[in-house]
């Protein structure tokens, strides 16, 4: 079961009409948060907190740029809309891994293995 602080945040989603995606990953964002402060409540942390945990996401776990802003986002809608609480400007390390594209074939490619397992 959930802590009340968790149940509290997910009806806060549920009533600005979120989507149960972006509830789900707010709150993973929003506990791994918690859980890096020795479970501290983040009433009690701020500015230099949530600083220092994206740029851990960064140096320590070298999340990609994106998944940083999501967590970013979860932080920041804890504190100013949950809380009321600004945060101000947090001048953080952005992390520096880019997405990775898959590798994809190309058509001669694709038309080179046909060939060979034909051939068999």
């Amino acid at each position: 079961m959930s802590s009340p602080f968790i149940e509290q945040l997910r009806a806060d989603m549920r009533l600005r009409g979120y989507s149960l995606k972006t509830e789900k990953s707010y709150l993973g964002w929003v506990r791994q948060y918690i859980f890096f402060h020795k479970k501290q409540h983040p009433k009690k942390l701020g500015s230099n907190e949530v600083r220092e945990f994206l740029s851990w996401l960064a140096n320590e776990r070298h999340v990609a740029i994106n998944t940083q802003k999501t967590a970013l986002n979860a932080l920041v809608y804890l504190y100013q809309k949950a809380l009321g609480i600004t945060l101000g400007d947090l001048n953080f390390s952005l992390a520096t891994k880019q997405r990775q594209l898959p590798v994809v074939l190309s058509p001669n490619a694709v038309v080179n293995i046909t060939l060979v397992r034909l051939a068999r």
